[in-house]
């Protein structure tokens, strides 16, 4: 009886989630507009208001699989040179999991951002060693349980900041999601520390029963 009553309560979760899903006007959207998920509106949206992402700049795309917020950063740095007009930018993107190719992007596939060896193989990769922008929709696999998970987060985002301290040019841009949490403030002021301008950002395409914000960091202070 415990079994059936678990194995209902699943199902009515999985239902009302796939209910949802197909009811969510980003997936319509994504599938539409031919993004590989719906996260590519959060980065849409975001760029649309603060201007992030401009032709001939380098992006550096933390989390990338499966490839939206890549095929995003394609379009709105003219990686693929398709305005002779605009100067050509160029996209990496760097996941643990495995990435289908987007055209115009280069992808570290089953790659860890935070191993020492990943930086060398990065720097090597762009055009000058370095990049304009770091865009992060990482996230650890979840537990469930959650302030563990935001806290995993946190970390991912600490290590990221580190990163940008060999990679990042002077008056560049940081562009990482986190999950709400008693470390929230901790990233932020580390932030602070390192960029002119932080803001905290809640795109509309974030689900709104969802804890997930975005730190956007402008004006890096680094050499």
């Amino acid at each position: 009886l415990h079994t059936t009553v678990r194995f209902l309560r699943k199902t009515g979760t999985e239902h009302r989630w796939l209910e949802r899903h197909l009811k969510d006007p980003f997936v319509k959207a994504s599938k539409q507009q031919h993004y590989r998920c719906r996260s590519a509106f959060k980065l849409l949206e975001i760029d649309d208001k603060f201007h992030i992402l401009h032709p001939g700049l380098s992006v550096l795309d933390c989390g990338a699989a499966p490839g939206a917020w890549s095929q995003v950063a394609v379009e709105r740095v003219n990686a693929l040179g398709t305005d002779p007009a605009v100067p050509t930018g160029f996209v990496l993107g760097v996941d643990l999991l495995r990435i289908s190719p987007v055209e115009g992007a280069v992808f570290l596939s089953e790659t860890d951002v935070a191993d020492p060896s990943t930086l060398r193989t990065i720097q090597s990769l762009l055009p000058a060693g370095k990049v304009d922008v770091i865009l992060s929709d990482m996230a650890p696999n979840a537990t469930g349980i959650k302030e563990l998970d935001h806290q995993k987060l946190i970390s991912l985002c600490l290590g990221l900041l580190n990163l940008s301290q060999s990679i990042l040019k002077p008056k560049g841009m940081m562009l990482c999601k986190f999950w709400d949490g008693s470390e929230a403030r901790l990233l932020q002021n580390r932030l602070k520390e390192k960029f002119q301008d932080v803001r905290t950002i809640k795109p509309q395409a974030s689900r709104k029963d969802s804890a997930e914000s975005y730190y956007l960091a402008r004006l890096y202070k680094g050499k």
